[in-house]
């Protein structure tokens, strides 16, 4: 929700390690886990005891691990009680277990927007807005023309042309009751009408999707 560069999970371990390390002398640390999808062997490692490093405490870290950077966030399992931990983590220091991105922050919030169901409204955008839209511009006010539905700021809208073809699917920064005053005027006006402004776009284009 927060869109973080960066998770930190703090244990009493240094890290992910190859089996339980208070079981067995032979786990070995592993430093980073890069590919799309972590190894069954991993997770067997993380879930495989009852105590400890297992089942509750390392195999949810590892689930939140893995949930984190599929949407574009780093993260690091590090032990919580070594010296400045956080400060090394964020000054990317070798320490624990690295898990990198599978996708950037953008890739996962135009997923997110895909996938979040049913758009709950629609927005009618004149010619010259749609030709901005298509060349990766945002939608900005001046090019609404009409408005369909009931929605709240950061719900997911449809964005049509006039003649009622789809172009694209975003999170609105403004109300339908917001926007059925802003519609056709420029972004400077935004604060005189409303009393505040939550940005000069309807619909960012980092967070819109064409279609």
């Amino acid at each position: 929700m927060v869109e973080a560069d960066l998770l930190a999970l703090l244990t009493d371990q240094s890290g992910l390690f190859t089996a339980d390390p208070r079981q067995s002398p032979e786990a070995e640390l592993i430093p980073e886990i890069t590919g799309k999808n972590i190894p069954e062997e991993i997770w067997q490692a993380a879930g495989g005891t009852v105590k400890g490093i297992g089942t509750g405490g390392m195999l949810t870290k590892l689930q939140a691990a893995d949930l984190a950077r599929r949407s574009g966030t780093k993260v690091v399992i590090a032990r919580g009680s070594s010296p400045d931990i956080l400060l090394k983590i964020v000054h990317g220091e070798q320490v624990g277990t690295m898990f990198t991105p599978v996708v950037t922050a953008l890739e996962a919030r135009k997923r997110y927007i895909l996938a979040g169901g049913n758009a709950v409204g629609t927005l009618y955008a004149d010619l010259g807005a749609v030709n901005a839209i298509i060349h990766g511009k945002s939608l900005l006010p001046v090019g609404l023309s009409k408005i369909e539905g009931v929605f709240d700021r950061g719900d997911i809208v449809r964005v049509n042309g006039q003649d009622g073809r789809e172009i694209a699917i975003g999170l609105v920064n403004y109300s339908s009751e917001d926007l059925s005053q802003l519609a056709g005027k420029q972004s400077m006006e935004i604060e005189k009408i409303l009393g505040y402004a939550y940005g000069e776009e309807v619909i960012h284009r980092n967070n819109m999707v064409l279609l």
